[in-house]
């Protein structure tokens, strides 16, 4: 398994360049059961150390160290996907991000 920041990949944050909005095939309830991603944009107003905590307080298994390190990687590449899972927990933890004040991508599914 493909370690980064010395976890196992799947239960990390995964770096992307760009966010690519996919017209939905299926009808409202479907897709509950596939990876949604949850994802994180730089921004001009949030301050690093505020994007850290919040990610610590809302995401679960994030320290503040862990933070720390998604928080530079959303500075220096622009976004981070931040969690990937099932699409209630994933609109949950959006809703929590965004209503801290974080920028945030729409959800993706896939």
């Amino acid at each position: 398994m493909q370690q980064l920041y010395g976890c196992a990949a799947p239960l990390i944050l995964l770096c992307v360049s760009e966010t690519v909005e996919v017209p939905r095939v299926g009808g409202p309830g479907s897709g509950l059961g596939d990876a949604w991603r949850v994802i994180v944009r730089n921004d001009n107003h949030n301050t690093f150390e505020h994007v850290a905590r919040t990610l610590a307080r809302f995401l679960p298994g994030v320290s503040l160290d862990r933070g720390h390190e998604i928080a530079n990687v959303v500075h220096s590449t622009g976004q981070a996907i931040v969690f990937t899972g099932m699409q209630e927990p994933a609109e949950h933890y959006w809703e929590q991000l965004k209503g801290a004040g974080l920028t945030m991508a729409p959800l993706e599914q896939g």
